[in-house]
């Protein structure tokens, strides 16, 4: 099974923010299993490293962190292609045009997200950590 995890998935686990840590991490760990092929953006990658860094204060540990992430995810690109279908998407956020643009191109199942609402316009299903471990364990 082939997902998509946004950002703010990988930010609760890297800053274990509560209430979100667990089942965020839970999906993580699907990936570090090898029982779902779990992608981020290459876009995400560069926010993740900012906000991390900017919160935790510690470039070195930010840079750490990244590393373990990309062992327990595939990076997926970010094409000039995918920048054009999400310009033609015409969402309030750019940000998730261009994960859903990517998310499209790998055909992915799900897009993990604690936004849901903000992918409804897609076709691809958009489910929080929650969702997606319950669909996961039905299937």
């Amino acid at each position: 099974m082939k997902v998509l995890i946004d950002t703010n998935i990988v930010l609760d686990v890297l800053l274990k923010r509560t209430p979100y840590y667990e089942k965020s991490a839970g999906v993580l760990i699907l990936s570090e299993n090898k029982k779902i092929d779990a992608y981020i953006s290459a876009s995400a990658v560069t926010d993740i490293y900012y906000i991390t860094r900017k919160t935790l204060k510690d470039k070195r540990l930010a840079i750490d962190l990244l590393r373990r992430l990309v062992s327990v995810v595939k990076v997926a690109a970010v094409t000039e292609d995918n920048v054009l279908k999400a310009l033609e998407l015409e969402w309030d956020d750019f940000e998730d045009s261009i994960h859903y643009s990517v998310g499209k191109d790998l055909l992915v199942e799900y897009l993990i997200t604690r936004n849901t609402l903000d992918f409804k316009r897609g076709s691809i299903i958009a489910v929080t950590p929650e969702e997606f471990l319950k669909a996961y364990i039905k299937s």
